[in-house]
């Protein structure tokens, strides 16, 4: 497994955005609207930096924001069988916020661990 992307919500995409891309020379790999959310995901080498910003008020990223501000929302990791990192996650005593994977951004299958039980970090598991 490989850290696949690092999730930053905040309330300015675009802002944010242009300040990575000349801060680290990185590149846009995708935009989209996804889940009541503005999407865009920035290159670093293998990985990303994905921008989280609510397009609507009143769902989850937009509670998020006004409970945490923006920052760091989750890290992702890249699997190649995301059922078995499940079955893993469940052995090693996680608790699964998504016990099945469902589509994610980009199209890919996603999973997330609930932080009370990963350090206090919500942990997504990303099959390509």
């Amino acid at each position: 497994m490989t850290v696949d992307h690092v999730g930053i919500a905040t309330d300015d995409l675009d802002t944010l955005g242009n300040l990575y891309v000349d801060l680290f020379g990185c590149s846009l790999a995708h935009t989209e609207v996804f889940d009541g959310m503005d999407v865009c995901f920035l290159e670093f080498g293998n990985s990303y930096f994905e921008l989280l910003e609510p397009s609507e008020s009143g769902g989850t990223l937009s509670r998020y924001l006004e409970s945490n501000g923006p920052g760091i929302h989750h890290v992702a990791v890249a699997t190649d069988d995301i059922e078995a990192a499940l079955e893993t996650a469940v052995e090693c005593g996680v608790d699964l916020i998504d016990e099945q994977p469902r589509q994610g951004a980009w199209g890919h299958d996603v999973a997330f661990m609930h932080p009370q039980s990963t350090g206090g970090i919500l942990l997504e598991f990303v099959e390509h």
